[in-house]
């Protein structure tokens, strides 16, 4: 098998084989140790794990448009807290004193509103002043961090509403809410990159940005789109996952940004851009959910966990390396 059709298989169908391997390992080796006595491949087990992929999965998708643009996000995570928070708290305002449940749309649309702003901030920062995603998002990651201190001190932000409670833990054909959110987001998203002229300038600019530029791409306005998308997406997330918990913590949301990177690159995108795949980032999302739930399942404490994941990321990390510059020198040949 050549580098190319190598690399390409395993940005593609890997990460679906390392699933299978995954539910045989922790099913095999949960009923061997005798941790727990529910069979970790049970139906019950498995909706519940789509169900706790969603909020990391909402913005990993977005993510891997980003990364293929050839660009990073570090502040999704705080930008997920302060969407949380605008969220719940505005559904206290006294503006909307009197509204019923029809503060949950107005509340909704504050919140969604807060991330494209943060979002087009981001966007607008690279755009202008060509500073690299990495530093502009890392110094976002902490002024947004800040805001969400400032907003409401070391205090967590609570309240429930009981419709909105019951939206968000609703199922239909047997998904809870949040599934289908992921699985929506996933669709649409995968059918953007695909078949759209946004999704195509996407890659040819993550491939070669100043061939973009020459090709009459307008490299900076459709970044900030991105961004303003990423942002949209984490504050979706947080309306999705607070809509049912009714109370956010101002440390809420730290190190979403790497469980997202994480799984994006466990999906096959590239760091350096110009190569990605929607549904496997969905699938990179599954891994390590499932990685997650199969470890604490057969007796792992947290700190294995993150161990295991970091390895896990370094090896793939290091494979794809050497798969590209095998693949660079098969065409120099």
């Amino acid at each position: 098998m050549q580098a190319g059709t190598l690399s390409r298989f395993l940005k593609s169908g890997a990460i679906w084989g390392f699933i299978v391997l995954e539910l045989i390992f922790f099913s095999i080796a949960g009923e061997f140790l005798s941790l727990s006595e529910k069979a970790f491949m049970d139906a019950d087990n498995m909706l519940l794990l789509l169900k706790q992929s969603a909020p990391i999965g909402i913005i990993a998708v977005g993510m891997t448009i980003i990364m293929i643009n050839g660009n990073i996000d570090l502040s999704v995570g705080a930008t997920f807290a302060l969407a949380a928070i605008v969220l719940l708290d505005s559904m206290t305002w006294p503006i909307f004193g009197g509204m019923g449940d029809w503060v949950i749309p107005v509340s909704w649309a504050l919140a969604l509103m807060t991330g494209i702003v943060l979002g087009a901030i981001n966007g607008l920062i690279v755009w202008k002043t060509g500073v690299d995603a990495f530093i502009v998002t890392l110094g976002s990651m902490l002024g947004y961090r800040g805001l969400v201190f400032m907003y409401n001190g070391e205090q967590p932000t609570s309240h429930l509403n009981w419709t909105l409670v019951d939206f968000a833990e609703a199922q239909f054909l047997g998904l809870h809410t949040a599934t289908w959110f992921l699985l929506a987001v996933t669709v649409i998203l995968w059918f953007v990159m695909n078949y759209t002229v946004h999704g195509r300038n996407a890659y040819a600019i993550g491939n070669n940005r100043e061939a973009a530029v020459n090709a009459g791409i307008r490299v900076g306005p459709h970044m900030m789109i991105n961004f303003m998308l990423i942002g949209f997406l984490a504050a979706l997330s947080a309306v999705v996952f607070y809509s049912e918990s009714g109370s956010v913590n101002p440390n809420d949301g730290q190190l979403y940004e790497l469980w997202v990177i994480t799984a994006v690159v466990l999906g096959g995108t590239k760091l350096t851009g110009g190569s990605g795949s929607i549904i496997a980032t969905f699938g990179g999302v599954i891994a390590i959910q499932l990685l997650r739930k199969g470890l604490a399942h057969i007796g792992a404490n947290t700190e294995t966990v993150n161990l295991v994941i970091g390895l896990i990321l370094i090896a793939v990390l290091i494979l794809d390396r050497q798969l590209n510059v095998k693949g660079k020198e098969a065409l120099k040949t």
